[in-house]
């Protein structure tokens, strides 16, 4: 059982705020300017691939933002950052407008039942639209005031600075609406935002306190992971001795990685903790994304992630990845830098490793080559699911497309042998090739298949014959061609599927 509450009293405490929309919308440069850090410019390709928690005060009141990524791929890592949010900010761009992932987002809040402000950005550029985004919006069910809704407002540059006080002068006042209370003198409760495998601090996880008061010292466990804390710090990796409601705080001294989402409590002692703990397939455990059937082709991988929550996101996203005649079976999957057993396994399992955001030493690096494992890392999510799909599609058949060139119509025969005839005809649509492939029609029905070994005109041998010509054809086939039948030239041509 979690540790006994005494002195139970509500105070107010900051809201937690998820940021959430389109990729490249301007989520995490928002944030930016807020926090006057350069995130953003840290990240690959400019997209958040992890989701982080930041914690700013503003006249005097402490907001807590939840930047979740943009990308498509990250479509549970979004809808868990609504889960543990008061409130949703919706960021729109103003001269782009409503795209698939916004329309996601808008029913994430719906289903969270989270208060929605909306935030419409890059309104510094001169195709700024604001009024047709705000159309667009109440089209998906979202008014805002100005429209005579409900819901709030504000034009925003994170750029320039637009309208960012504005944003959170409208959060602090939504979040006094909202009441929003805790008890900091209970033991902590809260919720997991990120875990990864730190090669020097061991596990490190990403928490948000939701009531009580978290300290440094305090034995913890989810429903997947328990111990207590080594080391605390807040979202700037400041140590610090407690952590109240609604702050972020960074800890090390997890037996194992917690999952993204998860809940934790404080326990009493380690013993408590550990027998909160479920008995679960661990997240490096075998997974079969796509049905491993004996009739399909299939790419074995080895999935490795610097952070629990990408790692989530990418297996959901690989699973998207559908094919009739080949099957994805991921091997193995889990966080941390590629390992010496992981190049066995994949040696033993024909697998190739594909990494992000992980690092790979030399050591591996050499054993690999000797092995003749393939590794492949990435930094931005789309780049290593795109691989993927290209590494599935290098299975596939070629499609194998017919082109008819021409017809002929048999004259004469003059020599049948085994499975060779000579005989005569006259071109009578398009051309005769040499080395055409040849479907022998008799009275509209094809009978069977041959190629041309060798053409000719007037006795002399000839790489063509064009329409209303007659040649001779040395004919390679089981089939028995006969006189007034209809010989169709024809090419197959391979070309490569895609996925």
């Amino acid at each position: 059982m979690p540790k006994n509450n005494k002195n139970q009293r509500s105070l107010t405490r900051p809201p937690v705020v998820v940021i959430l929309g389109h990729v490249d919308y301007g989520k995490t440069t928002i944030l930016d300017f807020i926090r006057k850090t350069k995130v953003a410019e840290k990240e690959s390709g400019g997209i958040t691939q992890h989701i982080g928690a930041y914690q700013i005060e503003h006249q005097g009141k402490k907001i807590t933002f939840i930047d979740t990524p943009g990308h498509e791929m990250f479509s549970a890592m979004r809808s868990r950052g609504a889960e543990i949010a008061d409130i949703a900010v919706l960021v729109v761009a103003a001269e782009e407008g409503i795209k698939p992932q916004t329309k996601e987002a808008i029913e994430h809040t719906r289903k969270a039942k989270l208060p929605l402000i909306v935030a419409i950005n890059k309104i510094d550029k001169k195709e700024a639209q604001p009024e047709k985004i705000k159309n667009e919006l109440s089209v998906n069910k979202v008014l805002v005031e100005s429209l005579g809704g409900d819901i709030p407002q504000v034009n925003t540059s994170a750029k320039t600075g637009q309208g960012i006080d504005e944003l959170l002068e409208i959060i602090n006042l939504v979040a006094e609406m909202e009441e929003l209370k805790s008890n900091e003198k209970q033991s902590a409760e809260g919720v997991v935002i990120e875990a990864h495998r730190d090669d020097k601090r061991g596990i490190t996880a990403t928490l948000l306190v939701k009531q009580g008061t978290l300290t440094n010292k305090d034995v913890l466990a989810t429903s997947s992971a328990w111990g207590k804390i080594k080391t605390m710090e807040d979202f700037r990796f400041k140590p610090i001795q407690k952590a109240l409601p609604s702050m972020p705080v960074i800890v090390t001294g997890f037996n194992q990685a917690p999952q993204m989402g998860e809940s934790f409590s404080v326990f009493e002692s380690i013993e408590k903790a550990q027998s909160q703990v479920k008995k679960k397939e661990p997240i490096e455990g075998k997974r079969t994304v796509s049905p491993d059937e004996s009739d399909k082709k299939t790419l074995n991988i080895i999935l490795k992630a610097d952070v629990c929550g990408c790692l989530e996101a990418l297996e959901e996203s690989l699973k998207n990845i559908q094919s009739d005649e080949v099957a994805l079976n991921i091997i193995k999957a889990n966080i941390g830098q590629v390992t010496d057993s992981d190049v066995k396994l994949a040696e033993t399992t024909n697998s190739k490793i594909i990494g992000f955001r992980v690092k790979i030493g030399s050591s591996i690096r050499r054993l690999a080559q000797q092995k003749k494992i393939r590794i492949i890392t990435f930094d931005v999510v789309y780049e290593l699911i795109q691989e993927v799909r290209q590494l599935l599609a290098n299975l596939l058949e070629p499609e194998i497309i017919i082109n008819s060139i021409g017809q002929l119509k048999v004259l004469a025969l003059f020599r049948t042998e085994k499975d060779r005839q000579i005989i005569g005809g006259k071109v009578i649509r398009g051309k005769a090739k040499q080395g055409a492939l040849i479907k022998v029609i008799r009275e509209g029905k094809e009978l069977g298949q041959g190629k041309v070994v060798r053409l000719q005109r007037d006795k002399k041998e000839t790489d063509e014959v064009s329409k209303d010509q007659e040649c001779g054809i040395l004919f390679k086939g089981s089939t028995r061609i006969e006189e007034k039948d209809i010989l169709e030239f024809f090419e197959e041509e391979k070309r490569k599927k895609e996925l």
